[in-house]
């Protein structure tokens, strides 16, 4: 088992007023059906974050990086000079006393906001909004970023982290920097209990099921599946199948798909 040192991050209870009780449904439906596999564990608060920052113009200085047990990166508390608390996602070399700042156009400092237009093609960005004035949508998880590739006709093309090209009015806003905690995906689960408290209960593979249980399950010692593609416990087709929508209305603003990426042998 591998952690990540917290070194930088405040060790205390997060803001009172900024948090609320997270539902648990343990994957059940209205009627204690089990509609999502595999879903269960321990209470979680959930931290209120300010994806938008919407105050423009209203500076503000971040008072404690803090770990929120919700998502992969961690969240600085900011004090605005309004008197307001809010959670944002913080970036990589974000740390108590830094001052941040939404509006049309910022100084290029992690943390701040701006829209497309005003950041230069090259820079890393993160939490980015899909449409003016309204909230950041992509690029959220620790250690990912986008970068402005270029400008025209009213759009901003980025590059996403899954090589994904897209078109993005340059209106909207997104956030200068890399995303924190770039250590998290290289870190070692080591036991089962570490799982659980993320909400996620055993995964028992379709192999050593009967066969009444699932499609990939029977046969004699370790069998393989016996198809020529994988499906699901439902009998449908699973790993490698695309699920995006072929009329999916944003379709057109999708400049080039992602590439796949080779394994090393």
């Amino acid at each position: 088992m591998t952690v990540v040192k917290r070194s930088d991050v405040a060790r205390r209870k997060p803001k009172k007023h900024l948090v609320s009780g997270k539902k648990r449904t343990g994957g059940r439906n209205n009627l204690g059906r089990v509609t999502t596999r595999h879903r269960g564990g321990a209470k979680r608060k959930l931290r209120q974050i300010n994806f938008g920052q919407q105050k423009l113009g209203v500076s503000g200085v971040v008072d404690a990086i803090e770990y929120d047990p919700n998502r992969t990166a961690y969240i600085a508390l900011v004090k605005y000079s309004d008197g307001d608390w809010h959670y944002i996602l913080a970036p990589e070399n974000l740390k108590a006393g830094d001052a941040v700042l939404c509006d049309e156009q910022t100084p290029l400092t992690p943390g701040n906001r701006m829209e497309l237009r005003n950041i230069p093609a090259g820079v890393e960005i993160y939490n980015i909004s899909l449409l003016p004035n309204k909230a950041g949508q992509i690029v959220r998880s620790a250690g990912s970023s986008a970068q402005i590739l270029s400008f025209e006709a009213g759009y901003a093309y980025v590059r996403l982290p899954s090589s994904e090209i897209r078109r993005i009015p340059e209106r909207a806003f997104a956030s200068i920097g890399t995303v924190s905690n770039a250590e998290s995906r290289s870190t070692n689960i080591g036991k089962a209990g570490r799982n659980r408290h993320k909400g996620k209960r055993p995964h028992v593979r379709g192999s050593a099921m009967n066969p009444v249980d699932h499609p990939h399950g029977g046969g004699e010692g370790r069998s393989p599946i016996g198809m020529k593609h994988p499906k699901t416990p439902w009998g449908r087709p699973a790993l490698g199948v695309k699920t995006r929508a072929k009329k999916n209305r944003s379709n057109h603003l999708i400049v080039r798909r992602r590439q796949k990426r080779r394994r090393k042998k």
